[in-house]
């Protein structure tokens, strides 16, 4: 196997990978799931208890537009809280925008009941079996200690059901995207009252996903120490076989929620506190899911006294830093990996750092990476100087091994112990080639995820008419670079080809130019169409990834270029037979 060959492997690797992306996996059936038996089901008794979060989310009454609401103003979020229901349900992000124009909408994350796309968290109780205690409920309406929440100043929630109980939500938020929030219940009736406190996120309708296999989108989180995903489809067939309820687990720590590409709303239980996590499907005129905790054993409330329940709600943009302080402020396991990094996330996250260093330090992550890729090179420098002198070795031998490929073209079994005993004589490794793209193939995945997945590279501008590294590159020579107002790529996908997918083939088709060429003509064609397979390959492709794809190629031919001068000095000791 030479250079050559894995360049092939990685061109039908890569076009495995797009075509299963873009063409097959939106439309892949989901496997039906196997039946979840649940705690509550395997005694017997319903999995949903009224005033449950379970029952809660079967009850879609008309939600009114206007009711009463606890104005949020936060550093970076704005909002308000619904009193009707208690009901953290208008969430914007004014660190980011929908689009590039500065003038854009603020990304929203949470939206009322009464709005289109229906997203929101939800906290209550439910009574124990045997128990008449009133709860609250969606339609209660409750009383606030204040008329807005800032990072400085937080709110209390109260209602007084009329039979001795008063309940409270204490609701709190810093400076980011957490909210700290406190369940009481405070017990004046004369006798003693069970309830199980729970919590909720709701979005009642099914979000438009990527639908890259790369990249998970749904419901989301750590139980029992193991990172748990769950698609949206993939709920809902669940769902459908236990009665909307998906997956459950019960024990202490871990988080779930609702993930999208860049946003994340997840409840951040007591680690150690015994919850119930569930994952739900509710099919009510329409899809809708939830995620919910439901403690395990009920708060056992005295006459005269008081029980409360503390938790958090992380709801707003995943910043890879920020989400490793809470993981380490709370205690959350893994809660990093609420950031899709992948398979190969020992190489992806330490990438990011550094990437996201160099960014720190040069205002710029275009050029960040590009200088990432100096480091990495000069990293593997040793090994690539040793790859390309014996591939420029193998380049001046090619008349040799010619010759004596036809001087035993019918012994096949003598010219191959020839042509090693030719390689060995002038210490020349024909597989060392491979070693530098070998290395490249987990650093080439894993930087494609970091500018995938990660709201840090979200818009993120370059230079000229790269204004976000997240995506394509805007440019397309078919229709002259926007001359003609007209876009082909609507029509055929692979009529969009960009200036940087441009340069990336150029570079390719020079570096390929150094290397020697197959020793087969059959293959020795094929391998002249490569540039041209990656260039069209590589436009769909996010505009950091094929840059740093460009640079590298242009460091490798200034290396191999030198190393090539160089070697051809010796070519008289190669010269010798």
């Amino acid at each position: 196997m030479d250079q050559k060959r894995l360049f092939l492997a990685i061109a039908i690797s890569l076009a495995i990978l797009t075509g299963y992306q873009f063409f097959v996996a939106p439309h892949m059936p989901k496997p039906p799931m196997a039946p979840v038996e649940t705690a509550a089901t395997a005694k017997g008794t319903p999995a949903t208890p009224a005033g449950s979060p379970g029952a809660l989310a079967q009850a879609t009454p008309t939600v009114p537009k206007n009711v009463p609401r606890v104005k949020v103003d936060a550093p970076r979020l704005r909002g308000s809280i619904s009193l009707l229901g208690a009901r953290i349900d208008d969430i914007v992000m004014t660190d980011y925008r929908e689009t590039l124009d500065p003038g854009s909408p603020f990304v929203r994350l949470l939206e009322p009941r009464s709005d289109d796309h229906p997203y929101y968290v939800q906290y209550g109780w439910t009574v124990a079996t045997g128990e008449t205690a009133k709860v609250p409920d969606n339609d209660t309406v409750w009383t606030a200690s204040a008329d807005t929440l800032t990072d400085k100043a937080p709110v209390t929630l109260t209602w007084n059901n009329g039979e001795g109980l008063t309940f409270k939500i204490a609701i709190a938020v810093d400076a980011d995207y957490l909210f700290s929030v406190k369940q009481s219940v405070a017990n004046a009736s004369g006798n003693p009252v069970k309830l199980f406190p729970w919590s909720r996120i709701r979005r009642d309708y099914k979000p438009e996903v990527a639908g890259y296999y790369v990249l998970f989108e749904g419901l989301y989180g750590v139980a029992e120490g193991t990172l748990k995903e769950m698609k949206y489809d993939d709920a809902k067939s669940g769902g459908e076989k236990k009665g909307g309820l998906a997956f459950e687990s019960t024990g202490e720590g871990g988080w779930i929620g609702i993930t999208d590409k860049y946003w994340l709303a997840a409840l951040l239980p007591d680690q150690k506190v015994s919850q119930t996590a569930n994952f739900r499907h509710i099919d009510d005129h329409g899809d809708r899911y939830q995620v919910d905790y439901l403690t395990k054993d009920p708060s056992v409330i005295a006459p005269n006294a008081e029980a409360s329940l503390d938790s958090h709600l992380f709801a707003g943009a995943k910043v890879v830093t920020m989400l490793d302080r809470y993981e380490a402020a709370l205690g959350l396991p893994h809660f990093d990996k609420a950031v899709d990094f992948g398979w190969f996330y020992w190489i992806t996250k330490p990438i990011f750092y550094a990437i996201d260093f160099l960014n720190g330090v040069i205002g710029n992550f275009g050029l960040a990476i590009m200088l990432f890729t100096v480091f990495v090179k000069a990293l593997f420098f040793p090994l690539a100087n040793y790859s390309y002198r014996s591939m420029s070795k193998m380049k001046l031998l090619g008349p040799k091994v010619a010759a004596l490929k036809e001087r035993f073209k019918d012994d096949p079994q003598k010219m191959q112990g020839e042509m090693m005993g030719l390689y060995k004589a002038e210490k020349v490794n024909p597989v060392s080639g491979c070693l530098p793209m070998l290395l490249q193939i987990p650093v080439f995945f894993s930087l494609y995820k970091v500018i995938f997945v990660t709201i840090e590279m979200r818009q993120a501008p370059f230079f000229g008419w790269i204004h976000d590294l997240s995506v394509v590159d805007p440019t397309n020579v078919f229709n002259l670079f926007g001359l003609i107002p007209f876009d082909p790529s609507q029509y055929v996908s692979l009529l969009h080809l960009g200036v940087w997918p441009l340069i990336m083939g150029v570079t390719m088709f020079l570096q390929q130019k150094l290397n020697p060429p197959p020793p087969d003509p059959v293959q020795a064609r094929m391998f002249q169409f490569m540039p041209i397979v990656f260039t069209f390959m590589m436009a769909n492709f996010p505009a950091g990834l094929v840059i740093y794809w460009s640079w590298n190629n242009t460091l490798s031919i200034g290396q191999q270029w030198l190393i090539m001068r160089s070697t051809k000095l010796d070519k008289p000791a190669l010269a010798r037979t």
